[in-house]
């Protein structure tokens, strides 16, 4: 057998699908940066800004910006969606990934062989509907299977130790991670259950006046 033929059989995995390259390191030209905010329907204006502030003052860096529903940043590289395979490219092509929490994209990531740089979506900031992306990316972040930065100067510093060394954020490449990912996806699940539930449970109390002649009474 081809030396060829034999790289070819290594990646490829027992059902046929194409296996997550190693991560190479030792690369010490431009960095390779993409960074996914992923497909929901709220902008995500703060990480995007953030990045565009990084990248005026960075060196010599690649970018991929999928910005999804966010304003179209004045960045190189920056395209609203990627399909499928072109994520998958995009993944296995660079040295560092920042992305949004959402359980798919950070699962994808090391399944690709990257330490994920993670900004959640606030819902203060009118980027989704709930807290569920950061207390997952917390939980994820407290493991270690992340890289958590919930403000501009923890971006930046991430980013800054990225580029100056791209190995820092490089884990082994795990084929069998769609396994965690459909964990993942049950658990954040769950976490928007739990929160729906409190949030009837938390319902106010309304009091309403009496009539005339009748006593007071409190509903839910």
């Amino acid at each position: 057998m081809s030396g060829e033929a034999s790289t070819a059989r290594r990646d490829t995995a027992a059902d046929g699908s194409r296996l997550p390259r190693q991560r190479d390191t030792t690369d010490v030209g431009q960095t390779r940066l993409l960074v996914a905010v992923g497909t929901d329907k709220h902008p995500f204006d703060r990480l995007v800004d953030w990045l565009a502030q990084w990248h005026a003052q960075a060196g010599p860096v690649g970018l991929t910006v999928q910005h999804g529903h966010t304003a179209a940043p004045p960045l190189p590289g920056a395209v609203p969606f990627l399909g499928h395979d072109a994520l998958q490219e995009a993944m296995a092509d660079a040295d560092l990934v920042v992305c949004h929490g959402g359980p798919a994209t950070i699962l994808e990531a090391r399944r690709h062989g990257h330490l994920p740089i993670v900004v959640p979506r606030d819902p203060s900031h009118g980027e989704h509907v709930d807290d569920h992306q950061q207390l997952f990316a917390r939980r994820l972040g407290a493991a270690g299977l992340v890289a958590l930065c919930e403000t501009r100067e923890a971006l930046h510093d991430a980013l800054a130790a990225g580029q100056a060394d791209p190995s820092r954020y490089a884990v082994a490449a795990d084929p069998a991670a769609h396994e965690a990912r459909r964990a993942a996806v049950a658990r954040v699940g769950q976490i928007v259950d739990d929160l729906v539930a409190r949030s009837i449970r938390r319902r106010p109390r309304w009091r309403t006046w009496p009539r005339p002649g009748q006593g007071t009474e409190e509903t839910r």
